[in-house]
């Protein structure tokens, strides 16, 4: 079976990076993907001296204080709270994906606080691909345009409407069980 190790050589920052949680959490957090509910939470890949780190939004008991994460790849996609992970790049110049990773850390820096009400219109909280969504668009200038989902009156972002993108590509997955 392939290791976190082989596929950390894979990632470039500005990569896209989703898992399947082990928990009911994710489970129900996969049913809003209304196109493949294969992953339950995402963020963006950062190589910082010769580290992978993936920022993302994520609330609960994973996150007390709330605020935007930072975590070693490692931490990211641990086997024992997750079923695996996967690396999606977008066909993006080197440039936006500059963009997109310091986006991503200036919200991290800023203390972006998690959204608990999953409100795709308001821009003071954010939940994990709102955020990925948000770093993507801004360091695009909105020309990365994305689908929005909805139930009923409820749009969001699912990380679906992300990885399921025509601009992005899968690059590598790995399933722990």
């Amino acid at each position: 079976m392939a290791s976190i190790g082989s596929l950390e050589h894979k990632i470039q920052s500005g990569d896209l990076i989703t898992r399947t949680g082990n928990d009911f959490t994710s489970e129900s957090l996969r049913k809003l993907n209304q196109r493949d509910q294969t992953y339950s939470h995402c963020g963006i890949a950062s190589i910082e001296h010769d580290s992978v780190f993936v920022y993302h939004a994520i609330g609960g008991d994973f996150n007390p204080d709330q605020k935007i994460k930072r975590d070693p790849l490692l931490l990211f996609s641990d086997p024992f709270n997750n079923k695996g992970i996967a690396v999606f790049r977008f066909e993006t110049t080197d440039s936006m994906k500059i963009k997109i990773v310091s986006t991503a850390r200036k919200l991290f820096d800023d203390g972006m606080m998690f959204d608990m009400d999953f409100n795709l219109q308001t821009d003071d909280r954010m939940y994990c691909a709102e955020y990925v969504f948000k770093c993507f668009s801004r360091a695009s200038s909105g020309r990365l345009v994305f689908n929005h989902s909805h139930i009923n009156d409820f749009e969001f972002i699912g990380v679906d409407d992300l990885f399921l993108h025509p601009l992005s590509k899968a690059i590598a997955q790995l399933v722990y069980k």
